[in-house]
């Protein structure tokens, strides 16, 4: 699986968990350290766990990934989890407004997931 089939996968499972505004932003022109963003809304913090687990538990399943670390579970405003080559970012809508990472990576191309799907 390459790492834009990765970001795909996850965005496919972060809106079959009914997660808005999803987006992908491909990171390979400004960093080394990942590929792909996978962006993601849930509607509060017990959507962004549910959107969580359903990707970590497919991921884990169907291809044996699972992430080197997650971070922001206990809150679940903001939940990242690292697949290395993809960086899945959970937000619950204020989270997400006020950190703004579209915004903040303008400069990096942005795929719809929808129409990668």
């Amino acid at each position: 699986m390459t790492s834009l089939d990765q970001a795909r996968r996850i965005a496919a499972l972060s809106e079959e968990k009914l997660a808005t505004d999803v987006a992908i932003l491909d990171m390979r022109s400004v960093c080394d350290y990942t590929d792909y963003f996978v962006i993601a809304t849930g509607k509060n913090p017990r959507q962004t766990k549910a959107i969580h687990d359903e990707v970590h538990a497919a991921l884990k399943r169907d291809t044996k990934l699972v992430p080197r670390s997650s971070s922001g579970l206990p809150e679940a405003s903001w939940i990242v989890d690292d697949y290395l080559d993809v960086v899945l970012h959970i937000f619950t809508p204020e989270t997400r407004e006020y950190y703004r990472l579209e915004e903040l990576w303008d400069d990096v191309p942005k795929l719809e997931a929808a129409a990668t799907a």
